[in-house]
């Protein structure tokens, strides 16, 4: 009797551990962010949030997009993430490889509050848009002889030594690029007059860097006047002292889509999609503007006029955002960086 006893308290002491360990399970959710300032503002915009709404807690892997992918990839048959933000389109890839689930829009509150462009796919399994980095003009406010409107205003010889173009081994140095390819009349078939057009500018005076600190330095040391780069950075210049503004360039304004995406065959998934869900609110949105100047993907957040005047802001701001095809870029980039490393060395 006593045996029979032990028996059942020990298989209630099993379920009862066992129903904690799903429990603990069912409110901790797994997501990659991108580190540095941008992880600080998903924390304190989207994040801390969330968990005090819901008493979950995250917990974060510090990983960028292609390396995010990689391990998604990796885990197809046992996925770590619940949640996996992207910023180069690898959303597109991993819908179509069965990696991401698809999102019922009916189960977000907020998406309906989302331009259209930001939930085109989420039946597809292709998570909304939360925010966007802007490509477009950052110019010296104090030493450029005028305001640039247009993305032909690079190739103003007045600009010639001042100019500071970014290798397309950088993500926004890719847009920025294909922008100033299609002004001249090339397309993701032909990148030839894009080219061409690095080539005069290197003539002319341009430098080419890589990495976004360099042109801080451009712009601190060396007299630099104009880059074409991403929104956030022209903050990051004025945070550090410097005259820049941003303006978005008449002909359209390249845009990389940061996307927050569903997990397939994972257990978390209503969590996860209120996570998705406070993601994508007007309130969530106008905290990360404000952290980092990025573009509010939801209609109804408001924004101070500082902030908006660095930002694609409003209908007819977004109005202008050009997304180049994620899946052609991905397909071509090998190809292109070459061509590119060829041109710029002449």
């Amino acid at each position: 009797m006593k045996s029979r006893f032990s028996i059942a308290v020990l298989s209630t002491s099993i379920l009862a551990l066992a129903a904690g360990a799903a429990s603990a399970q069912d409110k901790t959710l797994v997501i990659n962010s991108f580190g540095g300032a941008y992880e600080a503002a998903h924390k304190k915009c989207i994040i801390e949030p969330f968990e005090k709404a819901t008493g979950a807690k995250v917990q974060i892997v510090t990983a960028y997009s292609s390396d995010a992918f990689a391990q998604l990839r990796a885990q197809k048959a046992a996925p770590q993430f619940d949640i996996i933000n992207f910023s180069g389109g690898q959303e597109i890839v991993g819908a179509s490889e069965g990696l991401l689930a698809p999102i019922d829009a009916t189960k977000l509150k907020n998406a309906g509050d989302l331009y259209d462009f930001a939930k085109a796919n989420l039946a597809k399994g292709e998570g909304p848009a939360y925010s966007i980095a802007a490509i477009g003009l950052v110019y010296n406010s104090d030493k450029a002889p005028k305001a640039p409107s247009s993305w032909k205003d690079l190739l103003d010889p007045a600009v010639g030594e001042h100019l500071v173009l970014t290798d397309i081994s950088n993500g926004y140095g890719m847009l920025g690029f294909l922008m100033l390819n299609q002004v001249e009349g090339g397309n993701l078939d032909n990148i030839q007059p894009g080219l061409d057009a690095v080539g005069k500018l290197l003539e002319g005076g341009a430098i080419v860097v890589s990495k976004s600190p360099e042109i801080q330095q451009e712009f601190a040391q060396n007299d630099a006047w104009l880059a074409p780069y991403a929104s956030d950075y022209a903050f990051t210049l004025r945070t550090a002292g410097l005259p820049a503004k941003f303006v978005q360039g008449a002909e359209g304004t390249p845009a990389s889509y940061i996307t927050t995406n569903l997990v397939a065959n994972r257990p978390n998934q209503d969590l996860a999609l209120q996570f998705i869900d406070t993601s994508i609110s007007a309130e969530a949105q106008t905290c990360f503007a404000e952290a980092l100047r990025y573009t509010p993907t939801n209609s109804k957040a408001k924004l101070a006029p500082e902030v908006a005047a660095d930002v694609a802001y409003g209908e007819e701001g977004v109005k202008g955002l050009i997304r180049f095809d994620p899946a052609k870029i991905e397909a071509n980039r090998a190809a292109w960086v070459e061509a590119w490393n060829k041109a710029i060395a002449k």
